[in-house]
């Protein structure tokens, strides 16, 4: 065999890492003569150099599989915990990077991920990484692999929930992913139907939302969708936030700066219940009784859909050309109906956000879903 390439997958698991996998494994044994070690736990693996080489058997039967056989974890090279210290182990992986004799190392996850190869990047490794993640958030890419997936299990969800929402005359509240962004919970809604959809990009007034379910009613439905990201924050709360933010940001010394940190945090675990508040505050100013479906990690389980595991294919193979081509330093992104290398330094520190004159929002808009607050 010739060339040798190294891959990992970092940071949350996701429908299509195994079809990645796959596709680099055999593109690289097959097309280009190439073998492929994986390193297990993501960066972790790199740094103990805990590996399994990608061939034959190994690469057999994971098309359908969910997860990743490889293992995952969301420790950062210069960030790594490692007994009681935090360390930073960048000049460790560069050794295990060079022991294996590597032409590249394939990082496969989301943004942190991207930024995580781009520091390995920066310290002298070729890098080449693939966007997955069910948020469908990674800058300069149209599509993540992980989100077709993630956007059906929980549009089936909602779908499933309507009956019991029509039989008990309620209102129910379902929270889909999305710290920071809405693709996935604008999707599902607008899959499903849902007759509220609040997302991360559209502070929401709660009064609005309550209006919304109140018209419904004197329409004669006694029932409603709401379909909730986690990260959707109400306008006061979406203020608080910015405030904090900046405050942190214009923090000039060490102790401002931990004691704006420790404000962002504790706002940010508030936060955490923010959807059971939001219900019972619905049940209050309609007279409805609200009941709350938290989905989870549910929605990043399972088979692969076709779409994802043919997307991963995809950017797997195309990865292999890109490493047999020297092209390094670079995302493997998807425009339209092609692939295409994106420089690692345009990704990072970026979000693909929903822009507010999509058209999927304004779908939503003229089928009547209520978005929380008038655009």
């Amino acid at each position: 065999m010739g060339k040798c390439i190294g891959v990992l997958t970092a940071g949350g698991d996701s429908p299509g890492l195994n079809a990645a996998i796959r596709a680099i494994g055999k593109s690289a044994n097959t097309a280009y003569n190439m073998q492929v070690i994986g390193f297990r736990d993501g960066f972790r693996g790199l740094m103990e150099n805990r590996t399994l080489h990608l061939e034959g058997e190994v690469l057999s039967g994971i098309l359908t599989l969910g997860g990743t056989i490889l293992g995952t974890s969301r420790d950062k090279p210069h960030k790594m915990p490692v007994g009681s210290k935090v360390q930073d182990m960048t000049e460790v992986m560069i050794d295990n990077y060079h022991r294996h004799n590597l032409e590249a190392l394939v990082c496969i996850g989301g943004g942190g991920t991207q930024k995580n190869a781009y520091r390995l990047a920066q310290a002298g490794m070729n890098v080449v990484t693939l966007p997955k993640t069910i948020d469908n958030d990674v800058a300069m890419t149209d599509i993540t692999f992980g989100f077709d997936t993630a956007l059906s299990i929980a549009t089936d969800a909602i779908d499933r929930l309507h009956s019991t929402a029509h039989s008990h005359h309620r209102i129910i509240v379902v929270e889909i992913m999305g710290h920071n962004t809405g693709w996935l919970g604008l999707g599902a809604g607008l899959a499903s139907g849902a007759d509220v959809i609040l997302i991360p990009e559209i502070p929401y007034d709660v009064h609005q939302v309550a209006d919304a379910i109140k018209r419904r009613r004197h329409r004669g439905k006694n029932f409603s969708i709401v379909a909730v990201s986690e990260g959707a924050l109400a306008i006061e709360d979406a203020r608080e936030l910015a405030r904090l933010k900046q405050k942190k940001q214009a923090a000039n010394d060490e102790k401002k700066q931990k004691k704006a940190s420790a404000a962002l945090e504790a706002f940010q675990d508030n936060h955490a219940g923010s959807t059971l508040r939001l219900s019972a505050q619905l049940e209050h100013l309609t007279g409805l009784e609200s009941r709350v479906t938290i989905l989870g990690h549910l929605q990043r389980g399972g088979t692969p859909s076709a779409a994802d595991r043919i997307l991963a294919t995809r950017l797997g193979s195309a990865c292999v050309a890109a490493i047999d081509e020297r092209q390094f330093g670079c995302m493997v992104a998807v425009k339209g109906e092609s692939t295409t290398l994106v420089d690692l330094s345009e990704v990072v520190g970026k979000r693909k956000m929903v822009p507010l004159d999509h058209p999927w929002i304004r779908a939503a808009l003229e089928t009547g879903a209520c978005l929380g607050n008038h655009l």
